[in-house]
């Protein structure tokens, strides 16, 4: 079992982009407390293993964790790792995310295969993982610790923004990456309000348009940037909020 003054985080998506980039700032954020031990979630065992590698190097205690958001038995096996090495997990960061800009298109010509494909990483999966590592939230806060769920989503999932001719975002339609990650707000809202009373953070984090394989070299922000908001929310006290949705601090409307 881990020290139980430990933190232990687990980051779906780790071994690249915004999900790498949190893990070395949540090192480095815990690094003169009370330290943490970083699950480096990914489905390729090799670049899983590398990334945790690189953090440790970097001086972090981190262990890859094999977990496909697409496989069912691999999410189960996750957290029968996590349950057998820990007993408990602090803070789960819903990280793993796909888009497909070629095929998913506008609402009259979206491919329904891309679309289903989107749906299985950015919603079904982001649900899967959640449910089988809630019994380890849960008794993280029964121990009486703050537990947290972070699910990030995109300014793309606010019908409010695409709606506003005014937004940044107006002309910016990806009909399955958008209704996936509104689908995952509304997860955020429900799952937020069903653990209200037992303590446990539940909140969805807008990374903005970040320099990675999915936001392109034109996005405007660089990774430390767009790693800011998953480590806010996954760093809240007992007195943090739960059931909104962030970017950089600033609550966002859904």
């Amino acid at each position: 079992m881990a020290d139980a003054a430990r933190q232990v985080v687990l980051i779906t998506g780790a071994n690249k982009g915004i999900g790498l980039e949190t893990a070395r700032q949540l090192h480095a954020h815990y690094r003169a407390g009370e330290g943490v031990t970083l699950l480096i979630g990914a489905r390729d065992a090799q670049r899983g293993e590398a990334a945790a590698k690189e953090l440790r190097d970097g001086g972090a205690d981190a262990i890859f964790v094999r977990l496909d958001v697409e496989d069912q038995a691999s999410i189960a096996q996750a957290a029968e790792q996590v349950q057998r090495r820990f007993g408990r997990l602090d803070t789960l960061i819903n990280n793993a995310g796909w888009l497909d800009y070629a095929r998913e298109g506008v609402a009259s010509t979206a491919d329904i295969a891309a679309m289903r494909k989107t749906f299985d990483i950015n919603f079904f999966g982001l649900v899967a993982t959640t449910q089988a590592m809630l019994p380890l939230l849960k008794r993280n806060s029964e121990m009486g610790r703050v537990s947290r769920v972070v699910n990030l989503t995109s300014i793309l999932g606010s019908i409010a923004e695409h709606a506003d001719v005014n937004s940044s975002i107006y002309q910016a339609k990806f009909l399955g990456y958008d209704c996936s990650k509104a689908a995952v707000n509304m997860f955020t809202n429900h799952l937020a309000h069903e653990l209200r009373s037992l303590g446990i953070k539940v909140n969805a984090a807008h990374p903005g348009w970040v320099k990675t394989d999915m936001g392109g070299p034109n996005a405007t922000l660089e990774l430390a940037e767009g790693a800011k908001t998953s480590v806010q929310l996954a760093t809240l006290g007992a007195d943090g909020p739960t059931g909104g949705y962030y970017h950089m601090g600033v609550h966002m409307r859904w």
